[in-house]
């Protein structure tokens, strides 16, 4: 009989952040633990469902039709460490008074090794995407080297360090960033850069969908029984008016059935009169929709490229920004699908793209086997298990 623990999850307030981890949550507080999910109000009702008890917070992340990231890398993280700081205070009145047996965290959950050495207690990442390997500094130093010598970098850094000296820890901010003591990585193996390299305190769990969303029952496929193909730019970087006009210039009165995703930075009525082949929408059930698909055009986010693989579905990569380069060359390299720079679409390049991956015998033997190798990894019992390590 298991004894209930309580477990603070530092989450962070991004809906790519907060997906990999709710299905965890949720089988642990299955399990009869008490799990307390720190997160940005704005996204306090996606984590409700989870039962975890939701510990909302005032966020600066840039969420809403009008708001983008930052382009510069530093600048970007910067976010992270500003709202980390912010609402440090606010978790730390929480959690004197309430302290946690296991402190879990998203990536950018950037107090959690904080608030667990306060309370002398374990501090395990759920990483939702790649880690570093043994020789990462040495592999990416020029690109390092950029972002850490630029104005921001540096300022980045300073803050941090300030931030760090503050509650007592000596090390370097670069060094407390990349090198976490206990790691669960939420991505296949597959996905993960020399992974070979990484080192043996990495535990790949696999993806972990939360069962909610795969449950979904809000679109169903069309009755025409036309293969599905589902375009979306996930929820940070999908103000792809000109990709969304020239998939509907490339598909109509095509053999597909397109399922637009379009985010809330386009409306439907920016792309005009649609063909009937076609549906357009801000949101749509995702995992629902892959299920169903019989190809995918992605900025090729973690979460996108690991729910492709999960479903077999090749993809058409267009990456936008941060890891999605990676991610796209490495789906291209697993024989998964294509990498189509941004500045080379057209409607014909996604037309034939398209056709190809999805029509193609060698991308389609190469998915089956990626998807087997995917869904072994363990997931969500496996996942939870390991959380369970760290409370014995």
């Amino acid at each position: 009989m298991r004894t209930q623990k309580h477990i603070a999850m530092i989450g962070c307030t991004a809906p790519s952040h907060v997906y990999p981890s709710l299905g965890v949550v949720a089988e642990l507080v299955a399990r009869g633990h008490r799990v307390s999910y720190v997160v940005g109000e704005p996204l306090a009702d996606l984590v409700a469902p989870s039962g975890a008890e939701v510990v909302a917070h005032p966020t600066i992340f840039p969420l809403g039709e009008t708001a983008s990231w930052p382009d510069d890398p530093a600048e970007a993280m910067r976010v992270f460490l500003d709202e980390a700081i912010a609402i440090h205070p606010r978790l730390l009145a929480r959690y004197d008074s309430d302290r946690p047996d296991l402190v879990l965290y998203d990536i950018g959950g950037l107090g959690a090794s904080l608030l667990a050495k306060r309370y002398g207690v374990p501090a395990v990442q759920l990483s939702p995407t790649l880690v570093a390997w043994e020789g990462y500094e040495e592999d990416l130093a020029d690109m390092l080297e950029t972002v850490r010598s630029s104005p921001s970098g540096m300022d980045y850094q300073r803050a941090g360090n300030a931030w760090l000296r503050e509650h007592g820890i000596e090390l370097d901010t670069w060094d407390w960033l990349n090198h976490p003591e206990h790691i669960l990585s939420l991505i296949p193996r597959a996905m993960q850069p020399n992974a070979d390299r990484v080192p043996d305190s990495v535990r790949f769990v696999g993806p972990c969908l939360d069962p909610d969303r795969l449950a979904d029952t809000g679109w169903t496929p069309p009755v025409s029984g036309k293969p599905v193909l589902l375009v979306s730019f996930g929820t940070a970087y999908n103000a792809q008016l000109e990709v969304y006009r020239a998939c509907v210039e490339a598909f109509e009165d095509s053999g597909w059935h397109v399922v637009l995703s379009i985010g809330k930075h386009v409306e439907p009525a920016d792309l005009g009169p649609l063909p009937e082949n076609f549906e357009a929408y801000q949101v749509v059930p995702q995992l629902t929709v892959l299920a169903a698909a019989s190809a995918f055009i992605t900025h090729a986010g973690m979460g996108g490229a690991t729910e492709s693989l999960w479903f077999g579905v090749p993809t058409v990569a267009i990456p936008q920004a941060a890891d999605q380069f990676g991610n796209a060359a490495l789906l291209a390299e697993l024989g998964a699908g294509i990498h189509l720079p941004a500045e080379d679409v057209t409607a014909a390049a996604l037309r034939e793209s398209v056709d190809h991956v999805a029509a193609s015998a060698d991308v389609k033997a190469r998915l089956a086997s990626l998807r087997e190798e995917v869904r072994a990894h363990g997931g969500i019992a496996h996942a939870a298990d390991a959380v369970e390590t760290f409370l014995s």
